[in-house]
């Protein structure tokens, strides 16, 4: 089959494929395959991944899966740019699934979550305002999540983004069903002074850090 002729599902516009720490979430420090798709929508004030949002090679689904299956890892995270934006996404969760992999999703929130499997994880975004993509928030996607399992996050630049953050989870009981990530914008607001807000309000989240920047410079790709 030449490259005329393979469907458009199979194929993805590949950032980057790599094996790293996980950095993130309640998997932060897990050895884990990293499946980077270009692309994105949105433009958050503070994204750190923005060189995702162009380039990329465009890689069939068989190719994408050996290389996560070279890494010799359970593990697999698909991230972006925003994944969910390239229909080949989906064949790809599934026969990661399939595969026997764990699976987790890094996604915005900007995109509709009913077409992921189950059994994947999926670790969400909740804008706040300094992001500037608070508009984009899809609402509904909360309904789509599984308890127990997916976790939110709100990813934090200042006083006024943890306000908002605190009331979107008191409002909507996001605490008891989800682990809910509050990550600070890393430069831009204080790990200590997030910790601070946190244990003088009692609320029952998660300090989320990004563990690779402390571990490798922020530039550094492929980490």
């Amino acid at each position: 089959m030449d490259s005329q002729t393979v469907p458009k599902k199979s194929v993805l516009k590949i950032n980057e494929i790599y094996l790293s720490l996980q950095g993130e979430s309640t998997w932060a420090g897990r050895p884990c395959a990293f499946v980077r798709l270009t692309g994105c929508s949105l433009r958050c004030s503070w994204c750190d991944t923005a060189y995702a949002f162009y380039g990329g090679k465009d890689q069939g689904l068989e190719e994408v899966l050996e290389k996560v299956k070279s890494f010799g890892v359970g593990l697999v995270e698909i991230t972006g740019g925003e994944p969910l934006e390239q229909e080949g996404v989906y064949p790809l969760m599934g026969s990661l699934l399939a595969l026997g992999f764990g699976v987790l999703l890094e996604t915005s929130g900007a995109v509709d979550l009913g077409r992921v499997p189950r059994e994947v994880v999926k670790i969400m975004d909740i804008k706040c305002p300094g992001s500037g993509e608070e508009a984009r928030n899809l609402w509904d996607n909360l309904g789509k999540l599984v308890p127990g399992q997916d976790e939110v996050k709100f990813v934090l630049k200042d006083r006024a983004d943890y306000d908002y953050a605190r009331a979107v989870v008191e409002k909507r009981g996001l605490a008891g069903p989800f682990t809910v990530l509050f990550s600070p914008s890393h430069e831009e607001l204080e790990a200590v002074v997030l910790s601070e807000w946190i244990l003088k309000d009692r609320l029952p989240v998660r300090l989320n850090l990004q563990l690779h920047k402390y571990i490798w410079p922020s530039e550094t790709r492929g980490r």
